[in-house]
Formats: C-alpha cells, sequence, structure tokens
C-alpha cells in the first residue's frame, strides 16, 4: 500500500504533518476512509474521531470538533475547528466542560448561545467517550 501526504491544522496551530497509509474520518453523512489514489473530493466531518496509520502502521487517533477535509493528488488537507490527541485528553477537565455545558443549557437560554453551548456539550461528551473507549482497550 502506497502512502500519501496528511496534514492537520486548527486556527490555533499546526497539529500533523505526515505521510501516511490510510485516514479515517467522522463524515457528516458517515465515517469515510481515505486511501492512496483516493478521487478528489472536499467534505465536512463532524465532531468524532479521526484515525490515521503512518507508513510504520502506527496508529494516531484523535478527538476532533468538526471541519473540512480536501483530497487531491494524494495530498489530504484538514481544517479542523478543533483537535486533540485522544492519550492527551486531560478526563477531569472533560468532565468539568460537560458539567458547565450542561449547566449552560439547563438555565436561562435566553443569555447564552444555545448553539455554542450545544456544540461544547458534543465535544465534551466525545472526548470523555474516547477516552473511556481507549482505558477499555
Amino acid at each position: 500500500m502506497s502512502a500519501f501526504n496528511v496534514e492537520i491544522v486548527t486556527p490555533a496551530k499546526p497539529a500533523l504533518s505526515a505521510s501516511v497509509k490510510s485516514l479515517t474520518l467522522p463524515g457528516t453523512m458517515g465515517e469515510f476512509q481515505v486511501l492512496f489514489n483516493h478521487a478528489p473530493i472536499i467534505a465536512t466531518f463532524g465532531v468524532g474521531k479521526i484515525t490515521v496509520v503512518k507508513e510504520d502502521g502506527a496508529a494516531v487517533a484523535f478527538a476532533t470538533g468538526g471541519g473540512t477535509a480536501e483530497v487531491q493528488n494524494n495530498k489530504v488537507l484538514i481544517l479542523a475547528d478543533s483537535i486533540e490527541e485522544i492519550q492527551a485528553i486531560d478526563l477531569g477537565r472533560a468532565q468539568s466542560a460537560l458539567e458547565r455545558a450542561k449547566n449552560r443549557l439547563a438555565n436561562d437560554k435566553k443569555n447564552i448561545d444555545v448553539e455554542r453551548a450545544e456544540a461544547a456539550l458534543a465535544r465534551a461528551m466525545n472526548r470523555i467517550r474516547l477516552v473511556e473507549k481507549l482505558e477499555k482497550v
């Protein structure tokens, strides 16, 4: 299997630049995988898990808050709203974020940005779910 280049960037910083065998993204219409010589596409992806299998076979998994991916000529550019390696997630911090989001949504909805609070809730739930899955392995 031939390799292709993947670059993942966020508004804050570059997150990954590597030559990989495969890439799996949480597409908004369902999970999809990119392999060498994939057809050109531009796709959005949602809150979920991105899995990268590097040339040496090592897999790296990330929690993401969504974004856009462009695949063209064996190069993938991922513009992620947020991303962090699952092994680096602080479970306590994620649980605190979950509680804050729940509290915001439970209180007066006239004084908050409901869409933003719901997105924060989804990201926190995703981070916790992925860490708990990792701990079971």
